[in-house]
C-alpha cells in the first residue's frame, strides 16, 4: 500500500501564504494520481486539487487563481502551494492517491482515491 505523509500545515494571517508536501512511499510515485482534499469538523470532506500522470491538473472553483498544486516525480513528492489564504480555508489538509492510467481525469471525487494521509492543520486568522 502506499503511504502518505502530510506536512507544511500552520498558522497564518489571512493573506499569507503556506505550501503544504506529501511524500508518498512503497509505491511508484509516478504511477499514481494525486489529490489535496480539506475538511472542517463537522462539514463534509471537499476536494481542493487533483493532478494526474500527465501533470494535469483541476482545481476547486473556491481555491482557483490562489492554489496550485503540482509533483516532483523524483522525490515522491506532491505540492499545494497556497497563496492569499483566507479564514474560510482553516481546515484539516489531507494528500489522496489511487493507482491510475494514463489520461485519467484528476478527479476531486473523494471516493476515486484510495489511499490517504493523517492529515496537516492549516488555520487562517
Amino acid at each position: 500500500d502506499v503511504q502518505l505523509v502530510e506536512s507544511g500545515g500552520g498558522s497564518v494571517q489571512a493573506g499569507g501564504s503556506l505550501r503544504l508536501s506529501c511524500v508518498a512511499s512503497r509505491y511508484t510515485f509516478s504511477s499514481l494520481c494525486m489529490a489535496w482534499f480539506r475538511q472542517v469538523p463537522g462539514k463534509e470532506r471537499e476536494g481542493v486539487a487533483g493532478i494526474n500522470r500527465e501533470d494535469g491538473t483541476n482545481h476547486a472553483d473556491s481555491v482557483k487563481g490562489r492554489f496550485t498544486i503540482s509533483k516532483d516525480n523524483a522525490k515522491s513528492t506532491l505540492y499545494l502551494q497556497m497563496h492569499s489564504l483566507k479564514p474560510e480555508d482553516t481546515a484539516m489538509y489531507y494528500c489522496a492517491a489511487f493507482s491510475c492510467v494514463y489520461d485519467s481525469f484528476p478527479s476531486l471525487n473523494e471516493r476515486t482515491y484510495d489511499y490517504w494521509g493523517q492529515g496537516t492543520q492549516v488555520t487562517v486568522s
